[in-house]
């Protein structure tokens, strides 16, 4: 990778949802957050090209979203929707999350394949230990309401002032009890990436 991504560490986690009070699925449903904590190589300063990152970022945007695959079984098929966000360190400027776009989201979607719908983020500046709600949303249709969703993550030291955390969720459904009606995912036409 460029001498741009410098990577601390890295952090994978899965969640297996059962039910919420509900009757139990005849399978879980699997949530995934891959999470990687880089020095900031804008940190202190204002820049005012900092696309250079951006593109630096693609590789480490492909490696996370193998990870997410792999921990969700393999199966590009059985992964229903996604999500993406960032943490700066408070030397840092929320703008340095903008960075991930391209790189995280463009990357689940060459992977997953199918996927139309845009990528939902979301961004803030925060100290070490600081969360964040990553918000959810199927991956072809963003109007599938059954997939509006958020998962929390963080990391118990990250970021330092001088580092990012960039992230990137995969999940194998929406809610676990979602009946709120609106588009179904057998409904989706998959033309427009909203419908």
């Amino acid at each position: 990778m460029s001498e741009l991504v410098q990577i601390r560490k890295m952090v994978l986690t899965v969640e297996e949802i059962r039910h919420e009070g509900g009757p139990p699925p005849e399978h879980p449903i699997l949530r995934a957050a891959c999470l990687a904590v880089l020095k900031n190589p804008y940190a202190g300063r204002y820049v005012a090209d900092i696309t250079p990152l951006m593109e630096a970022l693609k590789p480490l945007g492909m490696e996370m979203s193998r990870r997410l695959i792999a921990a969700l079984g393999g199966d590009v098929t059985k992964i229903e929707g996604y999500g993406k966000g960032s943490i700066i360190g408070t030397a840092g400027e929320l703008e340095h999350g903008a960075c991930w776009h391209v790189p995280g989201g463009y990357a689940m979607r060459e992977l997953l394949g199918s996927a139309k719908a845009i990528v939902p983020s979301a961004t803030k500046v925060g100290a070490a230990g600081a969360r964040l709600d990553v918000a959810l949303g199927h991956k072809d249709a963003a109007y599938v309401r059954s997939h509006f969703d958020a998962m929390e993550v963080g990391i118990h030291d990250a970021p330092r002032a001088e580092e990012i955390v960039y992230c990137l969720v995969m999940t194998t459904g929406g809610r676990i009890h979602a009946r709120v009606g609106g588009l179904q995912v057998s409904e989706i036409k998959g033309e427009d990436g909203l419908r």
